[in-house]
C-alpha cells in the first residue's frame, strides 16, 4: 500500500481561509488571470449545494449538468440539482431559445423578485408558487432582453461579463493541475483590485483558533473577543441572522482529536405568514398592484408583515454595536419590500446600502434558516480544491472560440409531411361523420334519406376502422345499440334492412352491445316483423320473437307497477313524517318554562357541529369548515385590535 505524500494530506481534509498550514501558506501564488476552472471539492459534501462556482468552459471530469455548466462528485448531488430553481429556470429559457445562466448570474437575477423562490427545507407545497416565481422571472428577462434589442448601445452591457466569484490560486506543493480558490467576497474593494497582493491578504486574515478555557469551578470562561461577520437573510416571511466569529473554536473529542468548529456569536429568526400560499408574492405587493383587498387572510398578512418589520429592526439595533464592529456584512433580502425593512432609514439603523462591507451571496441560497447561515458561512470559508488538466482546457477554450467564430445560420426544421389520403378514404371519413351524427341525434328521416342519396348500404363500415369507438361500432346498427335508441334500431333493421349478425372487432352482434329492455324489445319486435326467412336469427344472439303489442302491454304493466311502488313508497315517507311531527309538538309541550325539555341532556359544541354537517356532501363539509375557521381569524384579529 503507497503511503501518501503531505501534499495529498494537506487538500484531504477541509481547508479554512482563515486558518491555512503555515507550509501551505509560505508556497501560494496567484493564477494568471481569472481563468475559468471547474471545482471539485475534496471537504465533507454538503447536501444539495453545488460547491464552488463551474464557470466558462469548464471539462466535465465528473457527473454534471452541461445545462447549467456545474459538476457534482456523486449522482446524489445531481439528482438534487435537476429538483433546483436554477435548473428549471435554464430549462424553460432554452425551451425559449434565450441564453442560461450560471449560479452567479441566477442568485443576481433573482434579487429583485418579491418572494423567494429557492428551494425549502420543508415540503409546504410550494411547488406552485415557485412555479409562479419562476415565471416572473421569466417574464423579467424577457423585459431586459427587449430592452437591450433597442437600444443599440445596450447589448455590449447586457453580456453578463462580470468578474468570476472565485480567486485562484495554486501551491508548488500541489501538482500543476490543483488549484485552490477562494471567494471574492471575502476580500474588500481594495483587495480586489490588486490580485498581485492577494496572497499577502490571505496571510494577513489568518487568525489563532480560540480555546475555550475552563475556571476551576468549572464555568467556562467566555472566549476573547475576535473579527467576526454578519449574515442574514430574508424572504417569503422567513427572517434569519447570525454573527459568526472567523477565528475557529477549537474542541477536543474523545481521545484527544481537535476538532475545529465555527463559534457563533449570537443568532436569531422568525417566521410570520406574509406570503399568499399558491399564488406568489407578498400581501404588500398584491395591495399595490390590484388594490387593498378585504379577506380575513389579507388582513393577518398585513399585520404579520408590520410585527414582522418591528421584530426585525428592534433585533438590528440591540446588535448594532456588534454589526458596526462585523469586518463584512452578508445579507440576502429578495423583493422591494424585504430590502426597505433592512435597509430603509429609521431610529437606530443598522445596515446601509451605502456600506462598503455589504456583500450578497455568491452562490444560490435556500429558506432563511439558521442551519441555512450556517451552511453558507461554511461554503464562503471553505477553499474550493479544483484538479483539471490545463491542456485539455486550452483546446476546449480554442474550439468554443473557432466555433464562436463561425456565422450561425439556423438550420430549417422539417415539415412533417402528413400521409396523403384518397379521395374513397375521405369520403368514407365524411359518411362516417355524418352518419354518426344523425344517429347520434336519433334523425331517422334525414339518415334515410342520407343513405339513399348517397347509396350507401346500411351495413356502411365506419372509418377509420382502427379507432377505439369504430373498433366497438363498426357499423350505424351498431353504433345505435350501443347508445341505446331503440327507435333508431327499428328503422335500421325494418326500413334500411341492416345486418344483425355483422360481429365487431371483440366479435359481438348488434344485439350483445344493447344497454337497456327497450332496445332489446326493438330487436325482438324487428325479428316478429321481418320473418325468420330474412336473416339467420341464432347467429345474432336475439331471444324469441315478440311482436309490437306484447312489447307495449308488457311496458304498460311494468309502468303501473312502477306507478304503484311508487305511491306506496310516498304514502309511507308521508305517514313517518306525521308521526315525526306529532313527537315534536309532544316534545315542545312537556317542555319547562325556562326552555328545556324534562331529562333533557344539553348538546356539546361538536356534537351541535356534527348535526349541522349531517348530510352534507365532503365538498359542503370542507366549505362549512373554511368559513367558519375564517370567522374565527377576523374574531381574533378584531381582538387584537381592541387591545
Amino acid at each position: 500500500m503507497v503511503a501518501e505524500t503531505p501534499a495529498e494530506e494537506l487538500i484531504k481534509r477541509p481547508l479554512y481561509v482563515y486558518d491555512l498550514p503555515q507550509q501551505l501558506l509560505s508556497t501560494l501564488s496567484t493564477k494568471s488571470g481569472d481563468q475559468p476552472i471547474s471545482v471539485v471539492d475534496n471537504s465533507d459534501p454538503i447536501p444539495e449545494d453545488a460547491e464552488g462556482a463551474v464557470l466558462d468552459h469548464a471539462i466535465a471530469t465528473a457527473t454534471g449538468c452541461a445545462l447549467c455548466r456545474v459538476l457534482f462528485l456523486n449522482v446524489q448531488e445531481q439528482r438534487g440539482h435537476v429538483r433546483s430553481d436554477q435548473h428549471r429556470y435554464n430549462l424553460k429559457v432554452q425551451l425559449r431559445g434565450g441564453p442560461t445562466l450560471d449560479e452567479t448570474q441566477f442568485a443576481k437575477a433573482i434579487g429583485d423578485l418579491d418572494a423567494s423562490i429557492s428551494g425549502s427545507e420543508s415540503s409546504e407545497g410550494d411547488d406552485e408558487e415557485q412555479d409562479v416565481q419562476l415565471s416572473a422571472l421569466l417574464k423579467k428577462q424577457a423585459k431586459i432582453t427587449q430592452a437591450a434589442e433597442d437600444d443599440e448601445d445596450t447589448p455590449s452591457r447586457m453580456k453578463g461579463s462580470g468578474k468570476p466569484p472565485l480567486f485562484w490560486l495554486s501551491s508548488s506543493l500541489l501538482p500543476s493541475n490543483t488549484s485552490l480558490g477562494i471567494y471574492r467576497a471575502l476580500f474588500s474593494a481594495i483587495e480586489q483590485d490588486e490580485p498581485r497582493h492577494l496572497v499577502d491578504s490571505i496571510r494577513k486574515k489568518q487568525l489563532a483558533p480560540i480555546v475555550p478555557q475552563k475556571p476551576g469551578n468549572g464555568q467556562q470562561i467566555p472566549p476573547p473577543s475576535s473579527p467576526h461577520v454578519f449574515m442574514c437573510m430574508i424572504g417569503g416571511g422567513h427572517f434569519a441572522a447570525m454573527l459568526v466569529s472567523l477565528a475557529p473554536e477549537i474542541h477536543r473529542r474523545q481521545g484527544g482529536v481537535e476538532d475545529r468548529q465555527a463559534r457563533v456569536i449570537a443568532h436569531k429568526s422568525f417566521h410570520r405568514y406574509t406570503t399568499r400560499r399558491k399564488q406568489g408574492g407578498s400581501q404588500s405587493a398584491n395591495d399595490s398592484a390590484k388594490g387593498a383587498a378585504h379577506s380575513a387572510g389579507s388582513s393577518l398578512r398585513r399585520y404579520n408583515e408590520a410585527m414582522l418589520e418591528k421584530e426585525v429592526r428592534e433585533l438590528l439595533v440591540d446588535w448594532k454595536q456588534m454589526i458596526d464592529d462585523a469586518e463584512l456584512l452578508f445579507v440576502r433580502a429578495t423583493g422591494s419590500t424585504n430590502r426597505k425593512i433592512l435597509f430603509s432609514q429609521h431610529e437606530g439603523q443598522a445596515l446601509k446600502q451605502n456600506d462598503s462591507r455589504l456583500r450578497g451571496f455568491p452562490f444560490s441560497t435556500r429558506r432563511a434558516t439558521q442551519g441555512e447561515l450556517m451552511r453558507c458561512f461554511k461554503e464562503l470559508t471553505r477553499v474550493k480544491i479544483s484538479q483539471i488538466d490545463e491542456a485539455a482546457l486550452a483546446a476546449a477554450e480554442a474550439k468554443q472560440r473557432e466555433e464562436a467564430s463561425k456565422p450561425s445560420t439556423p438550420r430549417p426544421q422539417p415539415q412533417p409531411q402528413k400521409p396523403k389520403i384518397s379521395k374513397e378514404d375521405e369520403a368514407a371519413l365524411l359518411h362516417t361523420t355524418q352518419i354518426q351524427a344523425l344517429i347520434r341525434r336519433s334523425k331517422i328521416p334525414a339518415l334515410m334519406s342520407y343513405l339513399s342519396k348517397n347509396s350507401i348500404p346500411a351495413s356502411f363500415t365506419f372509418r377509420p376502422t382502427d379507432s377505439q369507438q369504430n373498433f366497438r361500432c363498426p357499423t350505424p346498427l351498431h353504433f345505435a345499440a350501443n347508445i341505446n335508441s331503440p327507435s333508431m334500431v327499428s328503422a335500421l333493421l325494418t326500413k334500411a334492412e341492416a345486418d344483425p349478425t355483422t360481429a365487431n372487432g371483440e366479435g359481438r352482434t348488434p344485439f350483445e352491445l344493447a344497454g337497456d329492455r327497450a332496445t332489446r324489445d326493438a330487436f325482438r319486435v324487428a325479428r316478429h316483423e321481418l320473418g325468420e326467412s330474412k336473416w339467420n336469427w341464432d347467429a345474432t344472439n336475439i331471444p324469441s320473437p315478440i311482436s309490437r303489442d306484447d312489447a307495449n302491454s308488457r311496458a304498460e304493466r311494468e309502468r303501473k307497477t312502477a306507478e304503484e311502488e311508487e305511491a306506496g313508497r310516498r304514502k309511507a315517507e308521508m305517514d313517518r313524517l306525521k308521526k315525526e311531527d306529532a313527537a315534536k309538538a309532544a316534545l315542545q309541550s312537556s317542555r319547562r318554562p325556562g326552555g328545556r325539555t324534562l331529562g333533557a341532556i344539553e348538546k356539546t359544541a361538536s356534537e351541535k357541529r356534527e348535526e349541522e354537517m349531517r348530510g352534507m356532501t365532503p365538498e359542503m363539509r370542507m366549505r362549512l369548515e373554511r368559513e367558519r375557521r375564517a370567522r374565527a381569524a377576523e374574531e381574533r384579529f378584531r381582538r387584537m385590535q381592541g387591545n
